[in-house]
């Protein structure tokens, strides 16, 4: 039970104000609420069940530069199909909110790219390396995965309300903008990690 709280407060902690946050706020200006917490939840739990795995089996982190950049070019892919929805009539549009699969799958991706070798991940690691035994890692993994979903949860709470107040054009430029930011940040962050192989 202590693995568990512990990993649940850390992993929220370190997630406030993290990219991820930041991802979640803007997916939910994008999607219905449901299908994106759900990719999140999905991503998250893979993501940190490789991390417990990892820190059991080897308390050692992923190279991580290759990986920041194929994130970081689907994040420009995400810009411009935020930007592209400009051309949507409003059939379209309500098609597309709808679209509750490839929700999931956009932002479940997404999410497991950006969190693969990210702070939480690492994070993670270093908690299960802590931690031995099926109860100590599973706890580990269980407090990890609901800190994060947490802290994203309050994420999509505060991109809903920004979703309702703003005009479209708005949301939707400012979304492009935030994918492309993330894009930058992440492409910086794998020619380092390259730079170090």
């Amino acid at each position: 039970m202590s693995a568990f709280i512990i990993s649940l407060v850390v992993i929220f902690v370190a997630e406030l104000g993290d990219k991820s946050q930041l991802m979640a706020m803007t997916f939910a200006t994008r999607f219905r609420t449901l299908p994106v917490l759900v990719g999140i939840t999905v991503a998250t739990a893979v993501v940190h069940l490789a991390s417990v795995l990892l820190g059991a089996a080897l308390g050692a982190a992923l190279p991580t530069g290759p990986i920041s950049i194929l994130a970081g070019v689907a994040f420009f892919a995400f810009a411009v199909w935020t930007l592209r929805g400009d051309e949507l009539d409003d059939d379209e549009r309500a098609k597309a909110r709808r679209a509750t699969g490839s929700a999931i799958l956009a932002v479940g991706g997404a999410f497991f790219l950006a969190e693969l070798g990210d702070k939480t991940m690492l994070a993670t690691v270093t908690l299960a390396a802590d931690h031995g035994g099926v109860a100590g890692l599973t706890g580990v993994w269980l407090g990890s995965t609901i800190g994060m979903v947490a802290a994203d949860a309050l994420a999509i709470v505060v991109g809903r309300v920004l979703g309702r107040r703003l005009p479209e054009r708005v949301i939707r430029y400012g979304a492009a903008a935030g994918f492309a930011i993330f894009g930058v940040v992440l492409l910086i962050e794998g020619i380092g990690g390259m730079e170090g192989l």
